[in-house]
């Protein structure tokens, strides 16, 4: 049944790292396959289905991963292939409707209400979309098509792996009441188990919970705009250019308390990711914030402002160093020492910077200041390296707290590209 209201669309590659992989090997098709990690050690990044139907999941350590699935088969990600592969679904999209809302590189929405008089009706164009997906990048997709964007995710959601779900107008809460409210954009894990600790398991026992109570039980700002999920109600509309009010990174930790050498390897890390994709689009920040999440889920955030943008990595790692030692100071006071399980580094105030106009020498110099001696010497080292990187790989050169920090269980190219905001 087509539904002529039903015309945002969600479109999602199916266990898009996995998939790819069994593209470029057809020896994979049809197998159990993890990307990343592997039996000894180190992170599943992704699963195919027919390792999921095992229980495989990514996030998973490699060798639980190998346990449950005794002919698992591990391969080493290809990050470039992922990016090209990404960009030529999107360009699949790009001739259905100009109205494309990328939001990561496997991902994407959809207004096609100006296109249904060319290709028919939603239900047709999600049907088109996945065959051209299929025959032409040769990679399965699923599609989800409602009144909303938030149901068209959840709709795409329920079509996988590789189908179409189109939510007829006037029968959401029909599709929504019976679902897990785990589909509902932004519950998680924590959240899904506070709102199963007071019986509520399905979207629609969230829709007949009054909001005062589930804002009561997940604070405001978060209660509220799952409560709205809930009863459907999303205003947001497909956005084709959208740009990046910040960029920022984040690292899990396993529980520890923070020490200085282990606390400033971490800020460096990110801090190096941030700076160069800042450095890529010719942007700088002026406001730096670090967020910090200690044992208990409690979190800190610290930010500071500057008087000029900045983009170099040492900058950003020094001032991000300061502001998360005040946010676990302040945090641990005279108690117990803390434990950290999280730092997260941001820059916003973003302004255009592709070159540095040098200061005159009337100052005393500060590396902070991007035009002063010491700050424009920063920013030519950066560029050095940038350049290669770009020519060699991301692990030819890098600052020694980064060097020293490579090797952990998420390879920087897949963080690149969920990351991918600029």
């Amino acid at each position: 049944m087509s539904a002529p209201g039903a015309t945002i669309l969600h479109a999602d590659l199916d266990a898009f790292y996995a998939s790819a992989e069994q593209l470029l090997d057809p020896a994979l098709r049809g197998r159990p396959v993890a990307v990343g990690g592997g039996p000894r050690g180190g992170v599943v990044l992704a699963a195919s289905y027919e390792a999921k139907a095992h229980g495989v999941q990514g996030g998973m350590p490699g060798w639980r991963a190998a346990r449950l699935c005794p002919g698992l088969l591990f391969v080493r990600g290809h990050f470039r292939e992922y990016q090209r592969l990404g960009d030529a679904v999107m360009a699949v999209l790009a001739d259905v409707t100009p109205t494309v809302e990328r939001i990561s590189i496997d991902e994407a929405f959809l207004d096609v209400s100006g296109a249904t008089h060319l290709f028919g009706p939603p239900a047709a164009i999600g049907a088109r979309i996945r065959e051209r997906v299929r025959a032409e990048v040769g990679l399965p997709i699923s599609v989800g098509a409602a009144r909303t964007k938030h149901l068209a995710k959840i709709a795409s959601q329920v079509a996988k792996p590789d189908g179409l779900v189109v939510v007829a107008p006037g029968g959401e809460r029909a599709f929504l009441d019976p679902l897990p409210v785990g589909l509902i954009w932004g519950v998680g894990p924590v959240h899904g188990q506070r709102l199963a600790d007071l019986g509520i398991r399905t979207i629609g026992e969230l829709a007949r919970t009054p909001s005062s109570a589930v804002e009561h039980i997940l604070g405001n700002a978060v209660g509220h705009k799952l409560s709205a999920m809930a009863q459907d109600e999303d205003p947001r509309r497909v956005v084709t250019s959208r740009r990046a009010r910040s960029v920022g990174a984040q690292s899990a930790l396993s529980r520890r308390r923070p020490e200085r050498d282990d606390v400033r390897a971490v800020l460096a890390h990110l801090s190096d990711r941030v700076s160069r994709r800042l450095r890529a689009k010719g942007r700088a920040g002026r406001t730096v914030t670090v967020a910090v999440r200690f044992t208990g889920m409690q979190r800190a955030t610290r930010s500071r402002t500057l008087p000029v943008p900045v983009a170099a990595t040492l900058t950003l790692t020094e001032v991000a160093e300061r502001l998360a030692w005040s946010a676990i100071e302040d945090t641990a006071g005279d108690t117990a020492p803390c434990e950290i399980t999280l730092l997260g580094v941001s820059v916003s105030n973003l302004a255009e910077q592709r070159v540095i106009q040098l200061e005159l020498d009337l100052e005393p110099p500060d590396p902070w200041r991007p035009g002063s001696a010491p700050g424009a010497a920063r920013r030519a080292v950066d560029e050095s390296m940038d350049a290669i990187r770009t020519r060699f790989g991301s692990d030819a050169v890098g600052y020694l707290p980064v060097v020293l920090r490579r090797g952990g269980a998420v390879p920087d190219e897949f963080r690149e590209l969920a990351e991918h905001d600029l």
